[in-house]
């Protein structure tokens, strides 16, 4: 009775057998006959007399669908006339035709009903699954979105996997799998036969029984069944999802249309998120150049904006994991952005003088020269001890810190004139004295005022990059990475909140690889002596306590950390502490 039950109600049948045998004045019992066995009897006690040998009982033709059929019965009464068997058997007939409409009816009905509700399940799948798998411009988030959906479907299979499509190439690579042993190999399904065809063809295809596939070699052993759908954009085949299992005879064309609109779906996502990669690709390598020209007009530094890129977005992640920052979580786009602005954060110094850029002394070699031979020519005319004289100048012009009897000599020889004829000459020029008794470093405010225009010509020429949504904050960060919590940064002298952490952090990093970098004027330092310069920039109130205080306690896990950001693709740099190993 069980199956009959798909086609038509068994209630609806025994009344029309029962409106039959009345018609029949109660002398013919009706029975349908489903697949050869009774399963419905009306006007007898039991089933049995209605055999295929019994003489007395009519049989006509039922056809449930195109394979299943059967037949409505009707044994009349042994004594009965030509003329009444004639009777039953036109009443048979228009029983059977009625029985057989009501039937062609509920198949048509039931076929509607199947068709919508396909309908239906199909736009809810759609419904859930669009926001789903285009919420992320990342491959992995996509291609993890759409075999997540798989399951969550519950589709046949203990198996799955996703290839991609190789831009530029006709190989797919395994992006995502699952129900695999680790010592199997379900990339070797993109050798086959069966698989090339598919993508090729760009429609999916149902193998219920892979031994006799001619196109399938047993590629990845122990599957008996699979599904394979094609994960096709407006351009190209950018993938195929795969359903598979150990088993045989378990995908029906349904799988394979829901399969098909989920497909349908990532097909843009997964467009999307190729042209993306390749936009950030491209956006890197834009950014690698400027780096690079920055890098080749000064050699010293050389490295300095990739490590100060790689030490911030390290120290960024870290702080976002550590409870003691409640308020301070960066995501993975802004790690991103962080280390944007790493690398871009000197682009400025493009825009320097060189001869101020790659300053390494109070004056420059040419300078000294003609200072030598000035000096030589006044002790050969004078009583001056021109060598002794000379090598004063020449120590202070190499050092960073003179001390103060250094410095009182070149200003008692800044008193001093040199005469040739009539004519009277400074042994010293204003503009020499100026830089020679600087008492730190080897820039004059001119020059110290043309290096910090730096970070806003950066913002200046880097407005004009149309930079995408979410990296809103880069310009700030690079325009603040030489602010200062008590106002004495530049160019803006702004002070404590006013400015952004990721700057703070950023001027933190940039200061701690400045240190411990070999540079013009100075040896590199060691990781303690740069440590110790932070403390101080710290007591003195221009970097912040907090974000000092935890770089120096966590340096070692920084560092280690910036260390993987050199080995990550900059779209997933949230990751780089799993990759780390932390």
């Amino acid at each position: 009775m069980t199956p009959l039950k798909k086609y038509i109600r068994p209630g609806v049948l025994r009344n029309f057998l029962r409106k039959a045998f009345e018609l029949a004045e109660g002398k013919c019992p009706y029975a349908i006959a489903y697949e050869g066995e009774i399963v419905i009897v009306e006007g007898a006690e039991s089933m049995e007399g209605f055999g295929v040998t019994q003489p007395d009982v009519l049989r006509a033709v039922l056809q449930f669908d195109a394979i299943h059929g059967g037949h409505v019965c009707m044994r009349v009464p042994a004594d009965c006339s030509e003329e009444q068997l004639v009777g039953y058997e036109r009443l048979l007939k228009f029983t059977t035709y009625a029985i057989q409409e009501l039937i062609d009816m509920e198949r048509a009905r039931r076929s509607i009903a199947e068709e919508a509700l396909s309908k239906y399940r199909e736009l809810a799948l759609l419904h859930r699954s669009v926001p789903i798998i285009n919420t992320s411009l990342r491959m992995r988030d996509v291609v993890g979105a759409l075999i997540n959906e798989c399951r969550r479907e519950n589709y046949p299979g203990e198996l799955g996997m996703i290839f991609l499509s190789e831009p530029g190439s006709d190989n797919f690579r395994l992006a995502v799998q699952f129900g695999f042993p680790f010592d199997s190999s379900p990339q070797n399904m993109g050798d086959s036969d069966l698989f090339y065809q598919v993508a090729e063809g760009g429609k999916g295809e149902i193998v219920n029984d892979l031994t006799k596939d001619t196109r399938w070699q047993n590629e990845v052993p122990g599957i008996g069944s699979m599904a394979l759908i094609p994960i096709v954009s407006p351009n190209r085949t950018e993938g195929m999802l795969i359903l598979a299992s150990e088993n045989k005879g378990l995908f029906e064309a349904a799988h394979r249309k829901s399969l098909a609109t989920l497909a349908s779906v990532a097909g843009i996502s997964v467009s999307n998120a190729f042209n993306f990669e390749g936009i950030q690709t491209l956006m890197n390598a834009i950014l690698q150049a400027l780096a690079e020209a920055i890098d080749s007009r000064d050699p010293f530094t050389a490295g300095h904006s990739e490590r100060v890129a790689h030490l911030a977005v390290a120290y960024a992640y870290q702080i976002s994991r550590d409870n003691s920052f409640k308020d301070v979580h960066f995501t993975d786009e802004e790690l991103r952005e962080i280390y944007y602005a790493g690398v871009l954060h000197d682009v400025g110094k493009i825009g320097i003088k060189e001869d101020v850029l790659t300053k390494n002394s109070r004056l420059p070699q040419r300078r000294m020269d003609v200072l030598r031979a000035r000096f030589q020519l006044l002790g050969q005319t004078s009583d001056f001890d021109w060598k002794e004289a000379y090598n004063t100048i020449y120590a202070v012009n190499q050092t960073m810190s003179p001390d103060t009897e250094a410095l009182q000599e070149i200003r008692e020889l800044g008193k001093r004139d040199w005469q040739i004829g009539d004519d009277k000459f400074p042994l010293l020029y204003e503009d020499e004295l100026e830089v020679l008794l600087l008492e730190y470093g080897n820039l004059t405010p001119e020059e110290r005022q043309e290096i910090q225009r730096h970070p806003a010509e950066s913002e200046r020429i880097l407005q004009h990059i149309p930079l995408q949504e979410g990296y809103s904050n880069m310009l700030t960060i690079i325009r603040q990475h030489h602010e200062r919590m008590d106002g004495s940064g530049y160019p803006d002298k702004l002070v404590g909140d006013d400015i952004l952490i990721q700057s703070r952090l950023m001027a933190i990093v940039d200061i701690y690889d400045a240190v411990t970098q070999e540079r013009h004027y100075k040896p590199a330092s060691t990781r303690s002596e740069a440590m110790k310069i932070l403390t101080l920039e710290m007591n003195e109130g221009k970097l912040d306590a907090k974000l000092v205080q935890y770089f120096l306690d966590n340096i070692e896990t920084i560092e280690t950390l910036s260390e993987r950001v050199k080995n990550t693709r900059v779209t997933h740099l949230s990751e780089i502490g799993n990759l780390a190993g932390l």
